[in-house]
């Protein structure tokens, strides 16, 4: 396994970090986003390429995979979630409805303005599929590379990290209205069946019957 290792250390490199990417990547308008919102709405509904893979060791902290092992019980193998999730069940083990995170590979690239800054995303996936609730129900069962993932009821919402690194138009597009109900700044899920993902697999809407 390649990959890619994006660390962030003390407040004052993440401050100079933030300050960086901010002149690096312009942060988009509203006027700006509706104007390439056709392109994002028209994605794949039922079978999508896995673009990117990213795993946060800690928070703050991006490594861009090339392939990934998935399994019931840890998640994305290596990923903080395992170690403690925002959302815990009662008692207090990670909740698996917040095990990884899938966003819209248009949406993000729009936002984003340059493949360099989709890692602080945080998605584990980028995929080019329709992700919103009208396509993907929750408790739909998707393939995903040789794994198998169950969409969350746990809904993905952008916060204070998602301004700094997208903006703040971009935060309250994704909250409300269109950017809300298609899910644009992403979906959780969990994983039903163990397996290893690539760049480049496939995402795969599955029948309730398979």
């Amino acid at each position: 396994m390649t990959e890619q290792h994006v660390a962030h250390g003390s407040i004052g490199a993440k401050a100079a970090r933030r300050r960086m990417r901010k002149s690096l990547f312009k942060h988009l308008t509203t006027e700006e986003i509706e104007a390439g919102l056709e392109n994002v709405l028209s994605s794949p509904a039922d079978s999508a390429v896995v673009e990117a893979i990213v795993r946060r060791p800690a928070a703050g902290q991006r490594d861009e995979l090339t392939s990934c092992e998935l399994t019931v019980t840890g998640g994305l193998i290596g990923d903080h979630w395992a170690k403690g999730a925002w959302k815990s069940l009662p008692d207090g083990s990670p909740d698996p409805d917040v095990q990884i995170s899938l966003m819209n590979r248009r949406f993000l690239d729009l936002i984003a303005t340059s493949k360099a800054n989709w890692a602080p995303a945080g998605n584990n996936f980028i995929v080019d599929m329709d992700l919103s609730a009208e396509n993907l129900a929750v408790g739909q069962r998707l393939s995903l590379g040789a794994a198998e993932i169950e969409i969350s009821p746990v809904p993905n919402t952008g916060c204070k990290f998602f301004i700094e690194r997208y903006g703040r138009d971009a935060c309250v597009f994704v909250n409300r209205g269109i950017g809300r109900d298609r899910r644009l700044r992403g979906v959780y899920a969990r994983v039903v069946k163990d397996g290893l993902v690539s760049v480049g697999d496939k995402l795969r809407k599955l029948d309730p019957h398979e």
